[in-house]
């Protein structure tokens, strides 16, 4: 039986100049749209997790003064200990035995939150937020959550109310940016 040689054109294989630069501006083609939506993806991704720990333990605090009927106290911390009035701080829990407002040291931490993402900001009222044993608020009181570029599509904010109940905004108009309680567009300027 005789081989046949094949031919060294028919051993070539690869791809031509063409074919490969027709593959590059197809791929350059994908990414230009793929690299901005997963971006935002990511950004939105985090922004709710940080509403959600935010919105979880503000519940915690109220079903806990409801519970026990005591006045329990939601406020940012950056020891743990002492309120303070940047939200962007982890957010404490504790029960207000003495109702004093501030965390005495037979007062146990009852929740916290974690650091918060880098790339949040975090705003909130300039007081504690106070949950009274029916689960009430002295008064209405509003957390924001935008992210560090401060563009207002990516806002989203926890509207407390008097009695208590904690609502997430929503874009009701449809126009891209989520309202507060009220109704106002909310801003990251």
């Amino acid at each position: 039986m005789k081989k046949i040689n094949p031919s060294p054109v028919s051993l070539a294989l690869g791809f031509t100049l063409l074919e490969l630069m027709i593959g590059v501006a197809i791929l350059a083609i994908v990414m230009l749209f793929a690299i901005p939506s997963a971006q935002r993806i990511i950004i939105q991704n985090r922004i709710v997790a940080d509403l959600n720990e935010t919105s979880a333990v503000i519940q915690y605090a109220r079903a806990y003064a409801i519970d026990n009927q005591i006045d329990t106290v939601v406020c940012p911390s950056a020891d743990f200990s002492e309120c303070g009035n940047d939200w962007n701080n982890p957010i404490i829990v504790f029960n207000d035995d003495d109702g004093n407002n501030t965390r005495g040291v037979n007062e146990e931490l009852l929740a916290s939150t974690s650091n918060r993402s880098i790339t949040n900001i975090l705003s909130g009222p300039a007081a504690n937020i106070v949950f009274q044993g029916n689960g009430a608020v002295s008064s209405p009181a509003t957390l924001q959550i935008c992210h560090q570029n401060r563009e207002d599509e990516y806002a989203r904010a926890l509207t407390i109310s008097l009695q208590g109940r904690v609502r997430v905004s929503r874009d009701d108009d449809n126009d891209g940016v989520h309202e507060d309680g009220a109704g106002t567009s909310l801003d990251c300027g």
